[in-house]
């Protein structure tokens, strides 16, 4: 019995989406990956096709769709097997701040842009010295008239170069609360005093443009702001849930592709004697327990994601997917790899890109060992 009732809409979307993959992105990830960007055309022939921002209400140009196709989009395009194209981090990630906290004048300005592609979207939290802390982070955020002035250096930021559009988080300095003392402001691309810094070099993600941002008296209207003063805290804790289970989906997604592909390589890949590989018993038995693994992995990430779409999320079961699922495609990765040979350690094996791609995921949304404290904290450990 499955968990998730995909109807055919579903269906016909999935199919929709991997045949636009297929033919309009999947010719050009190794160039990308060489290019270390991908060009914001592909974001928008994404954008024109309707697969971005899926949750968007039509209201405001998007398909008004329930969170399955969230999912199907970020497993068909885990199959693409390269990360430039970060449509999970703009359309489930950034756009829900937007859609939860914005104004309506905030909505109508970005909302169609962002579903179209014509608007790339990240968000900028981490900073030097604050990863998964962040209540201390230190930028800055100091009313001046009727503007809003940020001071503050963040770094590692996804879609960094791209972006056309940040959500920012920073603290006022007058509050010394830190948890009441963050907001959540809008910054476009080419606002005086916003600087994009470093394009960073990185062991993955090669395609995928991650860089550092620089605010030097950056000012941007009072209206820039997301929700009430000092709720920033809040929010990102709300919305840091769908993203870490967003980083479970894409990491189950990534553990059965990586599988897949192996299975067929052993299966059609003569050893010595001239038998598939599949045929020995060392290789059999490696595949068998990395498929029980897997297959264990997506009934728990299914459960979960019935649960968020029908609104009710677990905090704690959220925590240990998005550890355990990550930590079990970094696995999976590993023994794929061992599996292709020496022919895995070159850049035709398509296992090689996946295991460096998948080792920033337990970092992702909070490391690993902060999903086993928050887990830990609800169980009263």
């Amino acid at each position: 019995m499955k968990i998730l009732q995909y109807n055919e809409d579903h269906d016909n979307f999935r199919m929709r989406l991997r045949r636009f993959l297929e033919s309009e992105i999947m010719p050009y990830t190794d160039q990308w990956e060489k290019e270390h960007i991908t060009p914001k055309w592909a974001w928008q022939k994404m954008g024109r096709e309707g697969f971005l921002c899926t949750s968007v209400s039509e209201q405001y140009g998007g398909l008004g769709g329930d969170f399955l196709y969230s999912v199907i989009v970020a497993e068909e395009m885990t199959r693409t097997n390269h990360t430039g194209l970060a449509s999970m981090l703009h359309s489930d990630v950034v756009v829900p701040y937007i859609q939860s906290f914005g104004t309506e004048a905030q909505k109508r300005k970005y909302l169609p842009g962002c579903v179209s592609g014509d608007i790339i979207t990240a968000i900028a939290m981490t900073e030097p010295d604050a990863g998964s802390d962040l209540a201390s982070m230190t930028a800055t955020a100091e009313k001046s008239g009727d503007e809003i002035v940020l001071n503050g250096s963040k770094t590692f930021i996804s879609n960094g170069i791209n972006a056309d559009l940040v959500i920012v988080a920073a603290k006022n300095p007058a509050v010394e609360n830190p948890y009441e003392s963050v907001s959540l402001y809008l910054v476009e691309s080419g606002t005086p005093g916003f600087k994009k810094g470093r394009h960073l070099e990185k062991m993955g993600f090669h395609s995928q443009d991650t860089a550092e941002m620089f605010f030097t008296d950056c000012r941007i209207p009072e209206e820039n702001r997301m929700g009430s003063d000092g709720a920033g805290f809040h929010m990102l804790m709300e919305k840091l849930q769908q993203e870490r289970l967003m980083t479970a989906i894409g990491g189950q997604a990534a553990a059965e592709y990586m599988l897949e592909i192996t299975q067929k390589f052993c299966r059609e890949t003569a050893d010595a004697t001239g038998k598939p590989l599949s045929k020995r018993q060392a290789v059999m038995f490696a595949l068998v327990e990395m498929a029980t693994e897997v297959r264990l992995g997506r009934t728990f990430l299914d459960k979960l994601i019935a649960g968020h779409a029908a609104g009710e999320p677990e905090i704690v079961e959220t925590s240990m997917a998005k550890y355990w699922i990550t930590d079990l495609a970094k696995r999976v990765s590993q023994q794929c790899l061992d599996l292709y040979g020496d022919y895995g350690f070159t850049e035709a094996c398509p296992i090689a890109r996946g295991f460096r791609d998948i080792r920033v995921m337990s970092i992702f949304a909070g490391t690993n060992e902060i999903m086993k404290q928050i887990a830990g904290k609800f169980m009263g450990l």
